[in-house]
């Protein structure tokens, strides 16, 4: 498969006629994520990498298939509803707006359309792994591999502040949390520190309650896990009202910038997360699929300001790879763009050359997986420290992880198979 990608390809075609694809018929994606409720922030920023993603497309004549070129359509649907009416919206998009690949974040009242995208077999694309399954085989995670990128994070942190040995955990409970929450325990397991407080929170415990428990442990790094980006806003104002001095490590930290102006710029460089701002000079270096990245982020932070998130660029850099596939199969077909995905094993994602993984943890190799950055805050600004193998902490630690992962019931063969015929039935 080739290196090059949509931006490297755009930028070279940018001086080419542009070709008429208004006769076409349109290539129509699928986008079923979070628009509403407590995940949003999970959902439309990454609507708004999709918009300037096919607003490229379309400005350079449209997907290549079969010799010709076809416009590109998104057809979106908020997954924060019931889990009926979430279903009801796939039904709609693979039966009447006939989409060739559903993005979703996954995770929550999801079960009932992820089974029906695969009795369909479409292909469809989550930012959550966890959802993989051998009952799930045209679904694929070739974005991020949450939360398991999280252990670079972790390491990092124990081989530059060796003196950090106290953690405290904090996370909710849903398909976000307790996974994050079991790699989490695995990681600092691996890296020798001792969790001497974990909390699992509900909907409604305060954050200067949750850290006032975490506290009482004096701690010397507070981990927020996987929260929502409002909750660890939330928890990391209140760590900084209640004076805390140590360590504080996340998955994401979406809006650093406005953390900075309400707490210190001090108190959040001892902030450690997973998710870079795409204008960072380590990325302009870097040789990976999604090229380019400051072109995007300037267009993103031109058309959307100030709303760059984690899930920013993600859903983007899944069309991108699936983009390529259909290229190189010529084809739209799931079978055809899937094989051309997987074959070899071994291609680039965002950050890398990365592997199709996952057997050992969801009983499929679907899950893309390779380096990712650890990041910090430094004079405001977010920083790439270094890029960690998560695929070689996985293959030296995975025992620890599918223990913790066991505990939490958090195995694909753990999980309850939903009712599809039933739900189909009484719809």
């Amino acid at each position: 498969m080739s290196a090059s990608s949509l931006a490297q390809r755009l930028a070279v075609a940018g001086s080419l006629p542009r070709l008429s694809v208004q006769d076409r018929a349109p290539i129509r994606i699928g986008l079923l994520v979070p628009m509403s409720g407590d995940e949003e922030s999970w959902g439309r920023p990454g609507l708004a990498g999709c918009r300037i993603w096919v607003d490229w497309i379309n400005t350079h004549g449209g997907m290549m298939v079969g010799g010709r070129r076809h416009p590109v359509e998104l057809v979106v649907s908020d997954s924060a509803c019931s889990e009926e009416e979430t279903l009801e919206a796939a039904r709609q998009m693979v039966e009447t707006q006939r989409v060739r690949i559903v993005l979703t974040l996954g995770g929550r009242d999801m079960g009932l359309t992820l089974a029906y995208l695969m009795e369909k077999r479409m292909l469809t694309a989550t930012l959550l792994p966890s959802d993989l399954s051998p009952d799930h085989p045209t679904l694929i995670a070739p974005a991020e591999v949450h939360p398991f990128f999280n252990v670079t994070g972790v390491d990092w942190l124990a081989r530059t502040r060796p003196e950090a040995r106290r953690v405290a955990l904090c996370s909710q409970t849903d398909l976000l949390g307790l996974p994050s929450l079991a790699t989490y325990r695995a990681a600092f397991q691996v890296a020798e520190r001792e969790v001497v407080e974990e909390v699992i929170y509900g909907d409604n415990e305060s954050a200067a309650d949750i850290v006032a428990r975490m506290m009482a442990a004096e701690p010397d790094v507070l981990c927020w896990c996987s929260s929502s980006p409002p909750m660890i806003d939330a928890l990391t104002e209140a760590a900084f009202e209640a004076g805390f001095e140590g360590e504080i490590l996340a998955c994401t930290c979406d809006n650093y910038k406005a953390l900075v102006e309400r707490t210190s710029p001090e108190f959040m460089e001892r902030f450690t997360f997973q998710f870079p701002d795409f204008d960072d000079p380590a990325l302009q270096e870097a040789e990976f699929f999604f090229r380019r990245p400051k072109a995007f982020y300037d267009t993103y932070q031109e058309r959307f300001p100030d709303q760059w998130t984690a899930v920013s660029w993600e859903y983007a850099s899944i069309l991108d790879l699936w983009h390529e596939a259909v290229e190189t199969a010529d084809s739209l077909s799931t079978a055809s763009v899937l094989a051309a995905l997987k074959r070899g094993r071994h291609m680039p994602h965002a950050f890398g050359m990365a592997k199709w993984w996952g057997t050992e943890v969801y009983g499929i190799d679907n899950a893309l997986v390779g380096d990712w950055p650890v990041v910090v805050i430094r004079d405001g600004k977010a920083q790439i420290q270094e890029f960690g193998s998560v695929l070689d902490w996985l293959e030296a630690h995975g025992a620890i992880l599918m223990e913790e992962l066991s505990a939490l019931g958090q195995l694909w063969h753990q999980r309850v198979k939903p009712d599809l015929a039933r739900a189909l039935a009484e719809s």
